[in-house]
């Protein structure tokens, strides 16, 4: 499946609800982490923006490295996934690894999602799962988008994730920031749609 085709997967299991809410200079990001980000992310924020899956799963706000805030996202996770690399099991596979973390996600189960982006194509930037209820490291040989489409397939050998939320339900909604904001503002539950 190619990186489009994975985005179409996507949409159709989970169509856009608002227009992005981030505009990101690609290259200018790049340079502030030293390496390019992979496409399939790009193309994620670019169409969908920074925000929530079903309440549970964080996509987090791209961020120029060493933007450590209290309301960073993207600069204080991965600083995280750092620190527990060092003390936290990993799967037999990761005994010896010693990736770079960038930290793209995390979840409602205090899971942190990862890319190990120790190569220098972005495009073979393996996903890192520290599943906190396993106290465990593990890696998945794909992209970001494609194992969004895995877990909402319920296409793993098991859930990747702390929580069964997402697993294998076919269809969810995604929202932005932004746009669940606005909801609220509109006296609308931004999940339900109720008042």
């Amino acid at each position: 499946m190619t990186g489009e085709d994975e985005l179409e997967a996507l949409r159709q299991a989970m169509p856009p609800t608002a227009p992005s809410n981030a505009s990101v200079d690609w290259a200018q990001f790049g340079r502030s982490w030293g390496k390019q980000f992979p496409s399939d992310y790009c193309r994620f924020i670019d169409v969908y923006g920074y925000g929530s899956i079903e309440r549970y799963l964080a996509v987090l706000k791209p961020e120029p490295e060493g933007t450590v805030t209290e309301n960073s996202d993207m600069a204080n996770e991965t600083e995280m996934a750092r620190e527990a690399w060092s003390w936290v099991r990993k799967a037999p596979e990761l005994a010896e690894a010693r990736p770079e973390l960038i930290a793209w996600g995390g979840d409602a189960s205090a899971d942190l999602l990862c890319w190990d982006a120790s190569d220098e194509d972005p495009g073979r930037w393996p996903v890192l799962v520290y599943n906190r209820d396993d106290g465990l490291w593990r890696r998945y040989d794909c992209g970001m988008v494609q194992f969004l489409v895995r877990v909402l397939r319920g296409d793993f050998d098991e859930c990747p994730l702390g929580d069964l939320s997402l697993w294998g339900r076919e269809s969810a909604v995604f929202l932005n920031r932004d746009e669940e904001e606005r909801r609220w503002e509109a006296g609308l539950d931004p999940w339900t749609g109720e008042p």
